[in-house]
């Protein structure tokens, strides 16, 4: 095939793999090592939808209050009825952790 061919094939640019192409300005800082991430995975019991099944979540805090613990959770839900075709809702609530599961 005469003249080289489009979609990469001709050899251009600047010749520096992209992998190393560097934008300027300050790199970003590596991640401290034993950084503490409160994220975690978990199952919700008694969503919201009240459907009777786990939804599975994420974790993002405890508190404790009253003497109970809590945990700040998020999991989707259906925001209407099976019967209403309905669709899904990102819930975010505080629940008894008696009701959280991990994963």
């Amino acid at each position: 095939m005469a003249g080289g061919m489009g979609g990469g094939w001709a050899r251009r640019g600047s010749g520096v793999p992209l992998a190393q192409r560097v934008r300027g300005g300050a790199a970003p800082a590596p991640e401290r090592p034993g950084a503490y991430c409160p994220g975690r995975h978990c199952w919700v019991s008694g969503a919201v939808d009240a459907e009777g099944v786990k939804r599975p979540g994420l974790l993002l805090e405890w508190r404790q209050v009253a003497g109970r613990w809590e945990g700040r959770v998020t999991y989707v839900a259906r925001l209407r009825p099976l019967e209403a075709n309905g669709g899904w809702a990102v819930v975010e609530e505080w629940l008894p952790a008696e009701l959280l599961t991990p994963l």
